[in-house]
């Protein structure tokens, strides 16, 4: 006897109803998503630095525009631009330019300050300017002409940093940058890839077993793994179908997603400490956007199984949406800047962050894409 195929639209219905509480519309998250970005821009100013936190919001305030054309978002992300010159860090001595930690304006080489370089291409795209993507280009084209490949030695690095080489290379056709890409990636996954659990530490220092978690497990830090589950994302978005290395990228985004998805909490968010919920208790935030923004591009694109993987991002969206997400509009439960899961830190309904309200953009933005798809 022939099994019958359940239409597509059936299929999503019956996922649906298997989410507790679940029943949200297009509407319903466009409503969320202007709550949230109007909350953050009306207690902001545009005329803040281009370092990383800052950039990392207008990577998901760039992703609402993109959806809703809004000319308020838009004029935001571009009055920072011009604030900060188009620019990371400021230096123009090349001699002097740095890529270990740095907040000082040397560290041109540093992946937090070319975050800011994602939110200049994509601007550069709805009217293109030279001026406006001038020093992306100096900067990342004198990075690849050095002989160093251990540009990216932390987990949020290739959030950071990664969009911005496929973004380019995309834009001119140089192939250089899908090359150094991949140099680079080899040298982060040398240093900070679990081939056993297919995680990523923050960085070396985290490494198990030199470090454990409370209870004496390896301990992978949930922002973190964010960072590179969505920059794959962005990667892969970008990347052109015949490109060598696409398929290593589209493994590694697979194998992340399925041990992402096995370490979900009952309520949709993800525990600081992926695997030791009882190392920092209780929601976060932004680790869980990243991972709900991943997880709805996997399925949107054809990358991840539907029937597999949709219901944890609906449930990590519904914990976005309904406990994060604050009548308000603020976004709260979001751990502070930092690099590790921490026992005993206070992360509360009034935790909050811009770098979060970004990761909160990106996910329901997907979420929107997906039930446009489904209809």
């Amino acid at each position: 006897m022939r099994k019958m195929k359940l239409p597509r639209v059936f299929l999503v219905c019956l996922l649906f109803i298997s989410i507790r509480g679940y029943s949200q519309t297009k509407e319903d998250i466009l409503a969320s998503l202007n709550s949230a970005n109007v909350y953050w821009q009306s207690n902001h100013k545009a005329q803040v630095n281009a370092f990383w936190d800052n950039a990392a919001y207008h990577t998901g305030n760039m992703e609402i525009y993109q959806l809703t054309k809004n000319e308020t978002y838009r004029k935001y992300a571009e009055d920072w631009a011009e604030y900060n010159k188009w620019m990371g860090a400021k230096s123009d001595d090349k001699s002097q330019w740095k890529y270990s930690y740095g907040e000082k304006d040397e560290y041109v080489l540093f992946g937090d300050w070319q975050i800011c370089f994602q939110t200049y291409i994509d601007l550069y795209l709805l009217k293109p300017e030279a001026y406006k993507i001038a020093r992306a280009k100096e900067v990342m084209q004198y990075q690849m002409s050095t002989p160093a490949n251990d540009y990216w030695w932390w987990a949020d690095g290739l959030y950071m940093v990664m969009p911005v080489m496929t973004k380019l290379y995309k834009l001119t056709g140089d192939r250089q940058y899908s090359d150094k890409l991949h140099e680079y990636l080899t040298y982060a996954n040398s240093i900070m890839y679990d081939k056993e659990a297919k995680l990523y530490y923050r960085d070396a220092k985290y490494i198990y077993p030199k470090h454990k978690s409370a209870n004496g497990r390896k301990d992978f830090w949930a922002r973190g793994d964010g960072w590179v589950f969505a920059g794959l994302a962005k990667v892969l978005k970008d990347l052109p179908e015949n490109d060598p290395h696409r398929e290593e990228y589209v493994s590694r985004f697979k194998d992340m997603a399925k041990a992402i998805v096995k370490s979900q909490a009952a309520d949709g968010y993800w525990t600081r400490s992926m695997l030791d919920p009882d190392h920092a208790p209780g929601p976060e935030t932004s680790g869980t956007a990243f991972f709900t923004y991943g997880l709805f591009w996997g399925i949107n694109h054809g990358l991840l199984k539907e029937k597999t993987y949709l219901p944890a991002a609906l449930k990590g969206w519904n914990y976005l949406s309904k406990k994060a997400l604050q009548p308000d509009g603020k976004v709260g439960f979001v751990q502070p800047i930092g690099e590790k899961a921490i026992p005993g830190q206070v992360v509360d309904v009034n935790s909050t962050a811009n770098f979060g309200v970004g990761a909160f953009l990106l996910a329901g933005c997907e979420h929107y894409r997906y039930l446009l798809n489904a209809k």
